[in-house]
Formats: structure tokens, C-alpha cells, sequence
């Protein structure tokens, strides 16, 4: 019997991640959160000199990566740790996202990752939030979300989250980052950022994480899944 997968796609700032926790929260699954193996592997690259645009050297350096995902106890996030270093605070940094971004457009790079994320898939289900979850990585899934939200909106919850951590952002530089990383994401030419073609649609720009999680449960009943 096939694993079941359900993935929950989207840029940056929707409400992805929340969203993964809570539903395999609720289901007892299993989760995976792709965005943050390009960030650890962006990081790596930056710790051992490896240039983000080394595509050879970076698929050498994905393929040993040291990397560990532990739930946090209250299963509020993740905590990741890298080469036994917990670099999970590092990794929320724009900038991060932004080196995740540009070395996640090599398709050498992608590939390397693709076998570490399908191992995700394990009993007795898995919840994979991402960019190309349900166009690529799991296009089996047996149902795909896609989020969304406007750019103003997701660079105000990134605003607050950065400000509650303690870190240092500036609103306008976060419009503009998150429009540009958009931007690079839906125009490369592998796994570009697009719901798939039968993926759910959710606007989370005005709606709260409860009702996001509502109309995915709702979906889920009606189709008896």
C-alpha cells in the first residue's frame, strides 16, 4: 500500500509551515519542510567556501550534508541541526531564504536533494510543505494545497516574526526581497513555483490558520480521505 502524502505548496510568508505542523499534528503523520534542506545546504556552502553558483561542488556537499530535523516538543517547529551545530534561529534569517532561493534554481542541485526528501515518506503518512511538493517531489500525493497570500501581507508576518526573535528587519527591504525571491522562483526553469493543476487554492492573505485548516479537513472528508 503507497504512503499517503499530502503537500502543501506556496512562496514564502503564507502560512506553509503552520499549516504542515497543525495537519500532521492532526492526522499523526510525519512532516517535511523541503525549504529548509536549501537553506541548510546555503548554509553549509557558506561555512565550508563553497560558492552558490558551484553547482558540482554543491551536489558534492548535498549528498554528505549532516543534517538532523527534531521536532520541538510542543510541535510549534523544528529544530535543525547541521553538522551538530542547532542553526534552526540562522536559518529564519531573509537572507538565508534568499541563498536558498538562488541555489535551489540548479537543477544538479534539486536532484541531489529530491531522494533525501521522498525518504521523508513514511508510514503511516507525511505532510511536505515546499515550492514543488505537489508538481514534483510528490506528485502522487492524494491531495495538494497550494497558498497563497499578497506580497504586503506575507512581508508583515515576516516583519513580526523577525521582530519577536530579536532580529534586526527593515518592512520595505522585506517587500522587496520577497518580491524578488517570487519572482526568481516562478521564472526558473526547473520546478518552477505553480500550484499544480489540481491542487486546492487558498488565499491566506485576510483568513486565520483555522479556517485554512478547516477547509483542508473539510476537503479531506469529502473526498473520504
Amino acid at each position: 500500500m503507497t504512503i499517503p502524502v499530502i503537500t502543501i505548496d506556496g512562496p514564502g510568508g503564507v502560512g506553509k509551515g503552520t499549516v504542515c505542523l497543525r495537519l500532521a499534528q492532526h492526522l499523526g503523520w510525519h512532516t517535511l519542510d523541503s525549504g529548509a534542506m536549501y537553506r541548510v545546504l546555503a548554509l553549509a556552502a557558506q561555512q565550508h567556501s563553497v560558492r552558490l553558483d558551484d553547482e558540482k561542488a554543491l551536489v558534492n556537499l548535498a549528498v554528505d550534508l549532516k543534517v538532523n530535523f527534531e521536532p520541538l516538543a510542543d510541535l510549534s517547529g523544528t529544530r535543525i541541526i547541521l553538522e551538530g551545530q542547532d542553526v534552526s534561529l540562522v536559518l529564519r534569517a531573509e537572507s538565508s531564504g534568499a541563498a536558498a532561493s538562488k541555489i535551489a534554481a540548479l537543477p544538479a542541485v534539486r536532484e541531489a536533494l529530491l531522494g533525501r526528501q521522498r525518504a521523508f515518506r513514511q508510514a503511516p503518512g507525511l505532510v511536505a510543505d515546499g515550492r514543488d511538493m505537489g508538481t514534483v517531489v510528490f506528485s502522487d500525493a492524494l491531495l495538494k494545497v497550494f497558498l497563497t497570500a499578497t506580497v504586503e501581507e506575507r512581508a508583515n508576518r515576516r516583519y513580526k516574526q523577525l521582530k519577536e526573535k530579536g532580529i534586526d528587519a527593515k518592512l520595505d527591504d522585506l517587500v522587496a526581497e520577497i518580491a524578488d525571491r517570487d519572482k526568481r522562483d516562478m521564472k526558473r526553469s526547473v520546478a518552477p513555483l505553480q500550484p499544480a493543476p489540481d491542487a486546492l487554492l487558498i488565499d491566506t492573505t485576510i483568513i486565520s490558520v483555522d479556517k485554512v485548516m478547516a477547509r483542508i479537513l473539510s476537503v479531506l472528508e469529502l473526498r473520504n480521505l
